[in-house]
């Protein structure tokens, strides 16, 4: 993927089984759990190129994610508030060779930023 992409969304969920049931029948996502985590769940769409993860509902994540491949992580947290906006959650690592962050655009919508090749 290429800078500037959406790369993976979250959905916030209170029910795995149902919410599996639920997205699996209406658009024929398969889910599969990510080694290491209860409650993550990964999507994947028909076409193999569009997923993200299903995942637990907190307080600050009530509304689906999107993610947004970057060149760099850092670069763009430096950006963030020089444009009005927010680091929400700083760049932590996925795996070895990947990161992610979270950031609050201007207008109050929240977004994670993806680099790597996990």
């Amino acid at each position: 993927m290429a800078h500037g992409d959406v790369t993976h969304i979250e959905i916030p969920v209170d029910d795995f089984d149902k919410a599996k049931a639920f997205y699996g029948t209406l658009f024929g996502w398969q889910t599969a759990a990510w080694p290491g985590y209860d409650d993550y769940f990964m999507w994947s769409a028909p076409n193999k190129i569009s997923g993200g993860a299903l995942t637990s509902r907190a307080d600050d994540f009530t509304q689906p994610r999107s993610y947004v491949e970057v060149d760099s992580v850092d670069a763009v947290l430096a950006a963030v508030e020089g444009l009005g906006g927010a680091v929400v959650s700083p760049k932590v690592p996925i795996t070895d060779t990947s990161w992610m962050a979270v950031i609050r655009d201007p207008a109050g919508n929240v977004m994670g930023l993806f680099e790597g090749t996990a």
